[in-house]
């Protein structure tokens, strides 16, 4: 139990300013779980926890949540006293508590006769605001944690789901009896690929998430024979997702620089964000070239294109835009990836054409 005198806020006042402060002060007592006032009332007055102890809340989303408790000596209800509006949160006795309370018009009147009372008031309540701004970003730094690690898991959860159905499906094969040796070869096939996939996905995940550089071995070959070969496994995925791949041109057999485990995550980055922009089905168009001294791929959907919204930020991590799930992580993955190879990846759209990525690679 503390006096009206021994307050913090009072405790600097003459005996002259003490014995003015008790004539306009009331005494109440409220029992456990009694509200003292609740949010919307009238901000009639300031109150001090006499004895007992005092719990804010407020409506925070769909639950009412506890601000702070407050104990003998402290002061709530303060900004009554500033401003002549409804209150913002509900204040419950926790216990049985006795408050002291001072009507706003009286306090007005008191503050306006004693500037140490003014200034002491104005202290207490830029560090009560200091409080509750640290708790808030304390609170929206965690719920954006939270939703950070909703949308990376999500992501990694949608980009598993094409190799563990290629996986299932190819597994229900190797147990027909029927299947031909070349169909069983190739099933398998088909696991060991999607299973060494499965283990790169996670390998970026870990490499994006821990800032780690990779040192991944690049030497020479034959571009025309490594996207040939990866383009029936594409095929193969893009039709789970009602797309199909068309090759407008076939690469020049030439000799490119690059680690075909870690391009085959571009490819299938870019294919799998294209299918994405087509539930309803299309078609994504691969094409090559090269000036002698680059290797450039170009994949376009029939999509609806890059939206403006998201243009200037397709490579940002966690930056998507039209897809139910997904994060962008993807096109992050893919320009470390192209940069590690010494290479330029970009995007572009056109009026009445869908979104279309291109990257180089240098030739050996």
């Amino acid at each position: 139990m503390v006096s009206l005198e021994s307050i913090d806020l009072f405790r600097s006042l003459g005996p002259t300013e003490h014995q003015a402060l008790r004539l306009i002060t009331r005494e109440l007592h409220f029992a456990p779980q009694t509200a003292i006032f609740k949010e919307g009332d009238p901000g009639d007055g300031v109150y001090f926890v006499k004895d007992g102890l005092v719990e804010i809340s407020s409506v925070v989303g769909p639950d009412r949540r506890v601000l702070s408790q407050l104990g003998p000596g402290q002061i709530f209800g303060e900004m009554a006293v500033i401003e002549h509006r409804p209150r913002s949160a509900t204040a419950i006795a926790a216990k049985d508590t006795d408050v002291y309370f001072l009507p706003r018009g009286e306090m007005l009147s008191f503050i306006q006769r004693s500037p140490a009372l003014a200034f002491g008031l104005l202290q207490h309540i830029s560090h009560r605001l200091r409080e509750f701004n640290q708790v808030y970003l304390r609170e929206v730094v965690q719920a954006e944690r939270l939703a950070v690690v909703g949308n990376f898991a999500r992501s990694i959860v949608h980009d598993l789901k094409n190799p563990l159905s290629i996986i299932s499906l190819s597994a229900q094969m190797l147990d027909r009896p029927e299947t031909r040796p070349e169909a069983h070869a190739q099933a398998s096939l088909r696991i060991r690929r999607q299973t060494e996939r499965i283990s790169d996905m996670v390998g970026d995940i870990l490499i994006f998430t821990e800032g780690q550089r990779v040192d991944m071995e690049i030497k020479p070959a034959n571009y025309h024979t490594y996207v040939m070969e990866l383009v029936a496994e594409l095929r193969t995925e893009a039709e789970l997702r009602n797309a199909r791949i068309h090759l407008q041109n076939e690469p020049l057999p030439l000799l490119v620089r690059f680690n075909p485990r870690r391009l085959s995550r571009v490819f299938h980055n870019l294919v799998h964000n294209a299918a994405d922009m087509m539930p309803g089905g299309g078609v994504v168009y691969l094409r090559f070239r090269s000036d002698g001294k680059e290797m450039m791929t170009e994949i376009e959907d029939t999509g609806p294109g890059i939206a403006p919204e998201v243009a200037d930020r397709l490579f940002e991590a966690f930056a998507t835009f039209g897809k139910e799930q997904g994060t962008g992580l993807g096109l992050s993955i893919c320009k470390k990836i192209i940069e590690d190879h010494q290479g330029r990846i970009w995007a572009r759209t056109e009026p009445g054409r869908g979104a279309m990525f291109a990257f180089t690679l240098p030739l050996a």
